[in-house]
């Protein structure tokens, strides 16, 4: 997180069996953030379809996750049947958790997992007045092209190395411990 960031939870990727926790935090976005998440008004009903098919979509998920609870989300989507030229990037932050930084440590996360997958391009779309995602997408150098009702911006991330495939294999491997941490804490206050 970034240094005037006053956020207290931890960034992971979401494991399949963590559908729930996803769907839970894109059922707490707001009217605008929802908005702005999918560019349009969605229902409870399409968000819960659509978040069950998060492990089906090839995606990565990553997440920050504050009091056992998912308050941000990043997607990275490939674009075609396999990993390679081309991908997507989507991400949603509650209302409560805006402006901290959040969403541009997600975004690195995004591009870094885009890197290491052989991504060549990796495009994000928003709304016009979406001015926080644009934003997000200057400080990662991307391009925008501004269309008739939307944003597009598009980030080349350089080729894996070493180091990137590192960091990313040492945070899943954190992630993955956090995340077992979680559900056994979730079973035993269950009990």
């Amino acid at each position: 997180m970034s240094e005037n960031t006053v956020a207290k939870g931890s960034m992971r990727k979401l494991w399949p069996a963590e559908t729930d926790k996803f769907r839970d935090h894109l059922l707490r976005l707001d009217k605008v953030s929802r908005r702005m998440r999918f560019a349009h008004t969605v229902s409870d009903a399409f968000i819960i379809e659509y978040a069950g098919r998060m492990s089906e979509l090839g995606s990565v998920v990553y997440g920050y996750v504050e009091d056992d609870e998912v308050r941000a989300v990043a997607e990275l989507r490939k674009l075609g049947d396999v990993w390679g030229h081309e991908a997507e990037a989507a991400f949603s932050v509650e209302a409560t958790h805006q402006d901290l930084g959040i969403g541009s440590d997600l975004m690195g996360r995004i591009i870094r997992s885009a890197r290491n997958r052989g991504v060549q391009r990796l495009y994000m779309s928003c709304l016009p007045e979406n001015n926080r995602m644009q934003a997000i997408a200057r400080k990662y150098e991307a391009e925008l092209a501004f269309e008739p009702g939307e944003v597009v911006g598009e980030i080349v991330p350089q080729g894996p190395n070493y180091f990137s495939v590192l960091a990313e294999a040492v945070e899943d491997r954190m992630g993955f411990i956090l995340a077992v941490l979680d559900l056994q804490g979730r079973l035993s206050r269950a009990a």
